[in-house]
């Protein structure tokens, strides 16, 4: 009880000392919004040849009349309730926009780290093995391969070998498919909520629409996750309890497992969470690609027209889950290694 206490106020305690960072973040939102070239209100004139006196009718409408200071006042204080504003593009509130995009890029990112860390832990593991043997450049140059493409040309080369060719994956069209229906808004996650109402069949379909966009992200990030996974497991197993393991006769198995891998995860998990926020929030080619509902594609299409209220409404939860991750890769510190203490 008293160690759940301390991680509580330990966790309180990071949280409060994260809110100047995330105020920071507005602000540099916010006037990095309006620096920007382009009037939003010549682009949401009802009229494309609106004359001077309908824009600037659209300019009051959105507040950009007002200086800037009273601008950024009200957006404070508009944040302080909860309100993000309303998109000019789809005219909802960017909370509604938010809430039905997230689970979608959640489920992609979700997957895909977990497909990275699935390949990336053998992988490292491996090469730090037999350090400077085919089998560790084998692993070197896969890992330099995936990071030195980018996104957009690794997911179209997927699409064509496995749609196009190979004709094994379907089209990439969304989270579902032409001739699927969406299960009952739960979670928000499609192969969640199909487990929960049974519709196994949606379930497999939904899964096939998700491989090829998660394939080429865990790609993308397959590099950072081997590369450390290698390094901290070579210089794990250069320790003195490594070698003292091994002159008391236990197995190599055991040895690399529980004694090497577990000590060896501590940078792992650092760089797990900082792949994991990268990933939610650059994830936007991947889900243009392949046409993912996702927020990324939202908050680009909105810079595009250059709508603030769904920019700064993405970049505060890109912030947001920037800093829940960080806690949560303080309290997972302390379970793969008891040594190190919350504090």
């Amino acid at each position: 009880m008293r160690a759940v206490i301390t991680i509580a106020h330990h966790t309180a305690r990071r949280f409060l000392a994260s809110i100047p960072a995330l105020l920071g973040v507005l602000v540099f939102t916010f006037l990095m919004m309006r620096v920007l070239p382009g009037d939003p209100a010549v682009f949401f004139a009802s009229d494309p040849n609106a004359g001077p006196e309908e824009i600037e009718q659209m300019r009051k409408t959105l507040g950009l009349d007002r200086p800037l200071p009273v601008q950024m006042a009200y957006y404070f204080r508009d944040i302080a309730t909860g309100n993000l504003g309303r998109s000019m593009t789809t005219g909802q509130p960017v909370v509604t926009d938010l809430a039905e995009r997230l689970p979608a890029s959640l489920e992609l990112t979700v997957t895909a780290l977990v497909l990275a860390l699935s390949l990336a832990l053998p992988l490292g593991v491996l090469a730090a093995l037999y350090p400077g043997t085919l089998l560790d450049h084998a692993v070197r140059f896969v890992c330099s391969l995936g990071v030195c493409v980018p996104t957009f040309v690794s997911g179209l080369v997927l699409i064509y070998v496995f749609y196009v060719i190979l004709g094994i994956a379907p089209d990439p069209t969304g989270r579902l498919g032409a001739f699927d229906a969406p299960p009952p808004g739960i979670t928000g996650l499609l192969l969640v909520d199909f487990l929960i109402v049974g519709d196994f069949e949606s379930w497999r379909s939904a899964l096939s629409q998700l491989i090829l966009p998660a394939s080429t992200m865990a790609l993308f990030v397959l590099a950072p996750l081997a590369r450390m996974t290698r390094a901290s497991m070579l210089a794990v197993l250069g320790s003195d309890f490594i070698r003292t393991a091994h002159s008391l006769g236990l197995s190599r198995r055991k040895v690399i497992i529980t004694y090497g891998l577990r000590n060896a995860l501590l940078p792992v998990i650092t760089i797990t969470g900082v792949v994991f926020s990268t990933m939610l929030g650059a994830n936007v080619l991947v889900e243009k690609v392949f046409a993912w509902p996702g927020v990324g594609s939202y908050a680009l299409d909105a810079l595009l027209a250059s709508d603030y209220a769904p920019v700064q409404g993405f970049v505060l939860l890109m912030a947001s889950v920037f800093v829940l991750v960080n806690l949560t890769v303080d309290t997972l510190y302390g379970i793969a290694d008891p040594r190190v203490t919350i504090e």
